[in-house]
């Protein structure tokens, strides 16, 4: 299968991705030229109880999968023989979410008869940049920020990953959502939060910087995520006035103060050129203008996709799924879903 076409002899992948609570697939020709995207959003589902509900999660991506997996090949224009393989997200993410997407793939690929290539969350979200940019080549330094998962990590080779720091407790897109259920606002945080932010004053609140002068390069955001319902707790108590805005815009200002200064000092010590942002986090207008104005200054140069490929999303899976194809990683119909499935 290296270097060749699949059974279809025209280059395409089928993505299908269910890690979380978006419900995607994709059709995607030669790990570049995306001719389809289908992303069904669970947001309305969770909104009510201010997170990801994992049963809800799953009940709906069963109910959402084949008028995805439909919508996807008539976007397309294609038949289900005109596919070379389907890919799917193994891991990691919430398992019975991951095993009704790997379930519909095995379900293909045996129907079928072409490869199912089992494709790591992750490094997908790492490779929406490249997707999105034909032209980019490691080595790259990428920050992976969303829901789950917070991590720096140096690209010196494609498919190779050196993680250099990560989380050591909640991930930037997790304290997003505590914090902005805190402070009355909506669901997902993130959004809600650099949206209200435009209107307060990031120097309000002057929040910790967790580990922002240590050594390495690892995270931590629950002292902050504590700060801010404390210094809430205390006004409410004294009966000041909750300026939301203002409390808004200093926490995410503390969020980006560390984020920038630990990717910039990263990109300097690796002596890379490029730097992508993947994830949902990767969205936030306040962490890509900060990092692109600091980035810039030194010559360095920040790719970031747009929003439908910074969310999670089918495209990603199959263009990586491609790659993965043409190097000859196929992948058993027995592989198991994993929600704990690290980078390699």
């Amino acid at each position: 299968m290296t270097g060749e076409d699949g059974k279809g002899g025209k280059g395409l992948v089928l993505g299908i991705e269910t890690s979380c609570d978006e419900t995607s697939t994709a059709v995607v020709r030669g790990g570049r030229d995306t001719l389809s995207l289908v992303i069904s959003s669970q947001a309305d589902v969770h909104r009510r109880f201010g997170g990801v509900v994992p049963e809800l999660a799953s009940r709906a991506h069963l109910e959402a999968m084949l008028p995805a997996l439909q919508m996807a090949l008539d976007n397309a224009q294609v038949g289900p023989c005109d596919l070379d393989a389907v890919a799917v997200t193994r891991g990691p993410g919430l398992i019975g979410a991951l095993l009704v997407g790997l379930t519909a793939a095995k379900a293909l690929a045996f129907a079928l008869d072409i490869p199912l290539v089992a494709v790591n969350h992750l490094e997908a979200h790492i490779y929406a940049n490249f997707l999105y940019f034909p032209e980019l080549e490691p080595p790259v330094l990428a920050f992976l920020a969303s829901g789950g998962h917070t991590m720096l990590v140096h690209v010196p080779a494609h498919r190779r990953y050196e993680v250099l720091g990560e989380t050591l407790d909640d991930a930037a897109g997790e304290a997003y959502d505590k914090v902005a259920r805190y402070l009355g606002l909506g669901y997902p945080g993130g959004p809600e939060i650099d949206r209200i932010s435009r209107e307060g004053d990031p120097a309000a609140v002057r929040f910790p910087r967790a580990m922002m002068r240590d050594h390495g390069y690892d995270f931590s955001l629950s002292g902050l995520k504590t700060a801010v319902i404390n210094h809430v707790r205390k006004l409410r108590e004294s009966g000041e006035e909750v300026r939301v805005a203002d409390i808004a815009a200093s926490f995410q200002a503390a969020v980006v103060d560390v984020q920038v200064h630990k990717i910039t000092r990263a990109a300097l010590e690796r002596g890379v050129q490029r730097v992508v942002l993947a994830g949902g986090v990767a969205a936030n207008r306040s962490l890509r203008e900060r990092l692109e104005a600091e980035l810039s200054r030194r010559g360095i140069r920040l790719y970031y996709p747009p929003m439908n490929l910074c969310v999670d999303n089918a495209a990603m899976i199959a263009a990586l799924g491609w790659r993965m194809l043409q190097e000859g990683e196929v992948s058993s119909l027995e592989v198991d879903a994993s929600a704990n499935l690290p980078l390699a």
